[in-house]
């Protein structure tokens, strides 16, 4: 299945900063916006970093265990591994703690991604770097858009409509080679349910895999038809109204003299 792609859900608007820029431009940056973060940007327009909020959050803590030497045993702060993690307390970074500008605050190299990448692709990568987001860059690395979590999720309240028409175009009939109607397809909540009997020899096993790579499907179910006539005791169906099998079989009644 064709996925969408970071193209399709990124934001094109983005807020960056250079390495010179003060630490309360950022901060103002950040509230002025609604945002958690800012790519750093070099002449060329290509990010060379990320400054986040908890990278600016170091300052208020920072110093302060810094001077008595104290820290923490949780997470790391900034958009790297560990940024979420809900330890006791986040490791305090000196550097980040002095620091005044972009430069000193940002979290390096910054984690890209491509345009014509799919959301699954963008998500198994923030996954396995342990980052909220994704700065998208052309061919010659240049800043063109940011995706992130968020944006990945906007696949999940696609419309059931819009689910089932897929599956049934894209599945049954382009991949699977089946007619329109072979499987009853019903999508709540993007659940999927299918009823019914393939006739083109796929497997279910398949077909449930094919099902659950069309983007918005949270869960498939195939519920089978029998065939008819067929019975699920093992009886055929087509025989059970006739009178031999139900009624007992005659028992040969002793002669009395």
């Amino acid at each position: 299945m064709n996925h969408q792609s970071v193209r399709d859900v990124m934001s094109n608007a983005v807020v960056t900063v250079q390495a010179g820029t003060p630490f309360k431009e950022i901060a103002h940056l950040l509230l002025e916006y609604d945002i958690t973060a800012v790519p750093v940007v070099d002449a060329a327009n290509r990010p060379v970093g990320v400054v986040s909020e908890a990278d600016l959050l170091q300052k208020m803590w920072g110093r302060q265990e810094s001077e008595t030497g104290e820290s923490g045993t949780g997470g790391t702060g900034g958009d790297g591994p560990g940024a979420d993690s809900p330890g006791p307390g986040p490791v305090a970074r000196p550097a980040k703690t002095w620091a005044t500008d972009a430069a000193g605050l940002m979290t390096s190299p910054a984690v890209s991604a491509r345009e014509d990448w799919s959301v699954v692709d963008a998500a198994r990568v923030m996954a396995r770097h342990g980052v909220k987001r994704l700065l998208v860059v052309d061919e010659a690395e240049r800043l063109i858009g940011v995706v992130s979590r968020s944006d990945l999720l906007r696949i999940f309240v696609r419309s059931d409509q819009a689910i089932r028409t897929e599956i049934v175009e894209e599945v049954l009939v382009r991949t699977l080679g089946e007619a329109p109607s072979a499987l009853q397809v019903d999508v709540t909540h993007g659940q999927v349910v299918l009823s019914g009997r393939l006739s083109s020899g796929a497997s279910v096993e398949a077909l449930e895999e094919l099902c659950r790579s069309v983007d918005g499907v949270v869960a498939v179910e195939f519920r089978p038809v029998r065939e008819a006539g067929a019975d699920v005791t093992g009886v055929d169906a087509s025989r059970a109204d006739a009178p031999e099998a139900h009624a007992p079989r005659a028992v040969d009644e002793p002669e009395h003299d």
